[in-house]
């Protein structure tokens, strides 16, 4: 296998921890996105998406989906399981991470791609240059806030996101929060005390 990543950006992070938690190490080459290498013709010979992460299997089969590498990668990496247990602890991890990355991440992404000078014409990943729209950036940061004082009453109640574990739903979340902070110059607010106690947790879970 070998993984093509940034770890810099949003979605190489979230599985830089998810591999980080399960010890894993793979053959990497890291892909500059600041010089726009991810859109040349030898990164789009093996990734036509443009994106990272992709790991290319032994078969030669290329995956391009954080979700996608964490599940083929947790199945041959069973220890210190990350996507649930039971089925319907999987369930629960899997619909976080899929509201997580509909509702957070893209409205952290919103905020900072239709807003940095850098993305003009950028304003979405991939091989097809797209116009900003400056609106999106206010909006953008309106749903974090309303994403993130959600996600604080859910953790009211429960030690992490999909329940007693720690799994790979918290690492979503860890990244979006450090991802809203630069991308979309948004700090959870202290009030939000639910989430901090379980930012500290995360963490020291995250940690080992």
């Amino acid at each position: 296998m070998k993984l093509y990543t940034f770890d810099a950006a949003p979605n190489p992070a979230r599985l830089g921890m998810f591999m980080q938690y399960k010890g894993i190490t793979l053959d990497t080459v890291q892909i500059n996105l600041g010089t726009g290498e991810q859109l040349g013709e030898a990164y789009r010979a093996i990734v036509p998406e443009a994106t990272v992460p992709a790991l290319i299997l032994d078969d030669g089969t290329v995956l391009c989906s954080v979700i996608a590498i964490a599940h083929y990668l947790e199945s041959q990496y069973p220890d210190k399981p990350l996507l649930g247990r039971t089925p319907e602890e999987r369930a629960r991890v899997l619909n976080w991470n899929h509201h997580l990355y509909s509702d957070i991440f893209a409205a952290a992404a919103d905020a900072f791609r239709n807003g940095h000078p850098n993305y003009i014409d950028r304003a979405l990943p991939g091989p097809i240059n797209v116009a900003q729209l400056p609106e999106l950036v206010e909006r953008g940061r309106t749903r974090l806030i309303k994403g993130l004082e959600i996600i604080n009453e859910t953790l009211a109640d429960s030690a992490f996101l999909a329940g007693e574990n720690f799994s790979f739903a918290d690492i979503d979340l860890l990244a979006a929060i450090d991802f809203a902070k630069w991308g979309a110059r948004l700090t959870p607010d202290e009030s939000l005390t639910h989430l901090h106690r379980w930012r500290g947790e995360a963490k020291a879970a995250l940690a080992g």
